[in-house]
């Protein structure tokens, strides 16, 4: 039990991811993305974020200019069974819901083009974008609760726990890149992102004598808390070709490794005395922990099938394993992730385009990785949507990009090593809608 406490005192920190993409990386920055998902090879605006060499191929020289709004909602939900919750040698679930929103989140593209020359500049939320809270606590919390109890000889009957966790995760991303047609069919692009990450968990737990207790009825046995603020920055380079063969398009982008310190500022830190010093040393003020973004690869390819008819299939891989996490988790990953996209669209009229997508998100996940305050579960996505245009300079894009998660269930012979087996199930949902005004002259 001892353990117990030491392991959950150290692992005070909620992650929060509302978009597509990798661990910390969105790939969802504009709204035509959301309607079609597989932008990789795409001849647009968009294409600042998902293929900035193509811009190369503007149709019109001149200003291109986009402006998104995103709303994104999530739940994160975990069944944790045990007989650590009773111990009276029953095996009982707990269940722990939290929620997560952005109502509004922005984000800019911007393109200059003249004659083989193109330069280009945007504004994201390029990871995170959100806030998780868990009302009713996390069940770590709740094990570390019990398990301070245990070794006072305090069986789960005669207390109460009160305990609830917030986390808020926003990695801010200002890009700016040149694109270059080297002729017909061959364009190239080289830019960078400059990265700013603000990050805040704050939480607490309260274990407190049931009011019936004689002498001792509503007295604190134990308290938990947390309040810390995160921050850090990092530069990210960016390549990218773009290849036009008749009816076919053909897009690549390569993001480098973001090595990225995120700084604490620890306005509160309270842990029970038993907690080592050097246990709650990450979570002080002042210290610095690695939180790098892996390195990307999308390569897409486009097909005009007709005038009005277009599909693409697109593929990422993020090298998440040699990028630096707290404690080397990343060394625990199976392997870096895998996305495979296809989209569809369809100029029904001049006025009026509409398109679907798909998107297949594969982690490599292991029970070692996998911790109640950040879980990720592999999924799939669909999306649609359509584009309006008023005119030929005025358009808009409207979508819907809905996620169905796959439950991830973690089992341990010793239950956050208790002794006691136990089962954690991991299972999340997402909806996003968008919105994106566009604009050139």
């Amino acid at each position: 039990m001892k353990k117990l406490l030491l392991i959950s005192a150290a692992t005070l920190i909620v992650s929060t991811s509302t978009f597509a993409g990798d661990y910390l990386t969105n790939t969802n920055q504009h709204a035509a993305f959301l309607r079609m998902a597989a932008r990789g090879a795409s001849i647009d605006v968009d294409g600042v974020y998902s293929n900035p060499a193509g811009l190369a191929f503007l149709p019109k020289n001149g200003f291109h200019l986009s402006l998104t709004g995103q709303s994104a909602y999530q739940t994160r939900e975990i069944a944790a069974t045990s007989g650590l919750w009773t111990l009276d040698g029953q095996e009982t679930t707990q269940n722990y819901k939290g929620t997560a929103s952005a109502p509004f989140i922005p984000s800019f593209h911007g393109v200059y083009k003249e004659d083989k020359w193109a330069i280009s500049a945007s504004f994201a939320v390029t990871g995170g974008g959100g806030k998780a809270s868990f009302d009713n606590g996390l069940p770590m919390f709740n094990a570390l609760a019990i398990g301070m109890l245990y070794q006072q000889q305090i069986t789960p009957d005669k207390y109460t726990i009160n305990t609830a966790m917030d986390g808020k995760q926003y990695i801010y991303g200002v890009q700016l890149g040149l694109s270059y047609r080297i002729n017909d069919w061959l364009g190239v692009f080289a830019g960078g992102r400059m990265n700013y990450v603000k990050s805040g968990y704050e939480g607490y737990l309260t274990a407190t004598f049931k009011k019936d207790i004689p002498q001792m009825g509503g007295m604190d046995i134990a308290n938990l808390a947390l309040d810390c603020d995160q921050s850090g920055w990092g530069i990210t380079p960016i390549i990218g070709i773009d290849a036009k063969l008749g009816k076919w398009n053909f897009g690549a982008k390569y993001e480098f490794i973001t090595n990225l310190n995120i700084e604490n500022q620890t306005h509160k830190l309270e842990a029970p005395e038993a907690v080592p010093a050097e246990i709650l040393k990450p979570y002080a003020n002042g210290e610095q922990t690695p939180s790098d973004i892996p390195a990307m690869l999308s390569v897409a390819a486009g097909y005009e099938i007709l005038p009005n008819l277009r599909a693409s299939v697109e593929y990422h891989f993020f090298d998440d394993k040699h990028a630096g996490m707290l404690n080397d988790r990343q060394k625990t990953l199976t392997h870096g992730t895998h996305e495979y996209l296809a989209g569809l669209e369809w100029d029904i009229i001049k006025e009026l385009t509409i398109s679907g997508g798909f998107q297949k998100t594969s982690y490599g996940l292991s029970d070692d990785f996998q911790t109640d305050t950040s879980f990720y579960c592999s999924s799939y996505s669909l999306g649609f949507g359509a584009r309006i245009n008023f005119n030929a300079a005025w358009s808009i894009d409207v979508a819907y990009f809905w996620t169905n998660y796959d439950d991830y269930a973690k089992t341990l012979a010793s239950y956050n090593s208790t002794g006691m087996k136990g089962t954690d199930v991991y299972s999340r949902t997402n909806k996003v809608f968008g919105l994106s005004l566009n604009y050139n002259f």
